[in-house]
């Protein structure tokens, strides 16, 4: 016998085939038809009676931005914009695969029980006895794949559905999942104790605040001195004043010194007095004093001339005295004597007492310019004194300001976190559970449909089943093909029936 493919590549053309040819393989093989046919209807009737016992709930979630969170930074927060983008894809898919987490699966298989359910299917009966987390596990993992989440097109919503041969367990699981989803959700969205770490930062800037206050306040007190900067910037043109007197001081003190030495070079050559009446005398008084002299020393040689010899010394002195006395007297009436008066010079005087006044100026000045270097000295060491208190005080504003301005941020910080927690706790996000999910009261498949559906299927299935057969056969079966295959005469046919009864 040939291979039934090269059978069939010899057989006649489908042109030729009549609809006597398409079912008499049917007749053929009509037990297996029939058992297939059976089966599959008792595998249709169970299916539709599984099928028609599973109740499914369902949800839908809608995406949107009615709700942006400022971001946890130590910055000013920007401002919202008022058109939030629209959602994206990512986004959307995000939500999807938070839907299905693990820990949310956890948390449905606990609340209702599921993994109980696990503990009384056949595979737990045959396996031995595993531990909680096993049937949990199990639980789990029929659950993510009895779950099925869709984004429903062109919408930002996703639609969950469950189904369970208990309508209560259906719309449990569902529930619990939308609770447990919204929680997860806004815990995903902001970060946990956000709020108590702005509410510790401003309770800690505020003390800050009011320490930096207390130091700034009692600065005045401690320094001397409430406004440094101001105090220095007046003490600055003090000093400037100062350093001006200074130079007309050290200008004036010049101007006198070079004033002193000038009147003191016109004093040398200016006489100190100068006459102021002249009077021409006789010298009278002179002849007088010269005639009464000469009498006496006459008088007194006559004397000595009655007692002693003219070659005496004594009598030649007094001669000599009278000879000198004449000739005194002769010369005293050829001399007239001058009467002078004199009196103090006003040009000599005046530059004295100028001289006198211009070294009182220089004294005064010196002391002035003095004094004023002193206390140019003295500011010089206030104004540096006063630049470190206006540096301190200057720190201690720059603190108390930048204190405050942090005092004032994460207090509004704190009141961002606030009011994001009070919507956390309204469950006011981006998600929305749109349609909630509902106790399911008719099953997912009605058995009136599924029966005649299963009923096409099993004789459909049955059909193919046989054609297949027929197909793997490679026995012939009519004298056709015998005829066709072989190009061989056929001589005579037994039907299989009557063969098998001779044979017996």
């Amino acid at each position: 016998m040939t291979e039934p493919t090269s059978r069939r590549e010899q057989s006649s053309s489908p042109d030729e085939l009549t609809l006597r040819d398409l079912i008499e393989p049917l007749f053929r093989r009509k037990r297996v038809f029939s058992i297939s046919l059976l089966v599959l209807l008792l595998c249709a009737v169970v299916g539709t009676i599984a099928l028609s016992g599973q109740y499914s709930a369902s949800m839908e979630v809608l995406v949107n931005r009615q709700r942006l969170d400022p971001l946890v930074t130590a910055e000013a927060t920007v401002q919202t914009p008022p058109n939030p983008p629209p959602v994206s894809e990512e986004e959307i898919n995000s939500e999807v695969e938070l839907l299905k987490s693990s820990e949310l699966l956890r948390e449905v298989v606990l609340n209702n029980r599921l993994q109980e359910r696990e503990r009384i299917t056949l595979l737990a009966r045959i396996l031995p006895r595993q531990s909680d987390d096993w049937y949990i596990a199990k639980a789990m993992e029929k659950l993510g794949k009895k779950l099925t989440t869709e984004v429903v097109k062109k919408t930002n919503m996703i639609k969950v559905s469950y189904k369970s041969s208990d309508p209560q367990v259906s719309y449990g699981v569902l529930n619990k999942l939308a609770g447990l989803y919204m929680e997860k959700h806004i815990a995903v969205q902001r970060p946990t104790g956000s709020y108590e770490f702005f509410s510790k930062e401003t309770d800690r800037y505020k003390q800050a605040l009011a320490a930096s206050e207390m130091r700034l306040a009692s600065f005045g007190k401690t320094e001397g001195v409430a406004a440094p900067d101001v105090v220095r910037t007046d003490m600055a043109q003090e000093v400037v004043n100062s350093i001006s007197a200074l130079h007309q001081a050290q200008q004036a003190i010049s101007a006198d010194e070079h004033r002193i030495a000038d009147e003191q070079a016109q004093m040398t050559a200016t006489p100190s007095r100068s006459s102021t009446q002249q009077v021409s005398n006789s010298a009278d008084v002179l002849m007088q004093q010269l005639e009464t002299n000469l009498l006496s020393a006459q008088i007194k040689r006559t004397q000595l001339a009655l007692k002693y010899d003219p070659t005496y010394p004594l009598v030649q002195e007094a001669d000599q005295e009278i000879a000198q006395t004449e000739a005194a007297i002769a010369e005293a009436k050829k001399t007239q004597f001058v009467n002078q008066t004199t009196d103090r010079d006003p040009t000599y005087e005046l530059l004295r007492e100028d001289i006198v006044k211009t070294q009182a100026d220089l004294a005064s000045q010196k002391a002035t310019a003095a004094a004023i270097e002193s206390n140019l000295g003295n500011l010089r060491g206030e104004m540096v004194s006063l630049d470190q208190k206006a540096v301190r005080q200057a720190n201690l504003l720059r603190e108390a300001r930048l204190n405050e301005a942090n005092y004032l941020l994460y207090s509004s910080k704190r009141e961002q976190e606030r009011t994001s927690d009070a919507l956390d706790q309204k469950r006011i996000g981006n998600v929305a559970i749109a349609v909630p999910p509902t106790v399911p009261v008719l099953p997912a498949y009605s058995p009136i449909t599924l029966f005649p559906i299963g009923f096409l299927l099993a004789i459909f299935g049955s059909v193919g089943i046989a054609y297949a057969a027929e197909y793997l056969d490679p026995c012939f079966r009519t004298p056709g093909e015998v005829a066709n295959i072989l190009q061989v005469p056929v001589l005579a046919s037994v039907p299989r029936e009557s063969a098998r009864r001779r044979t017996a």
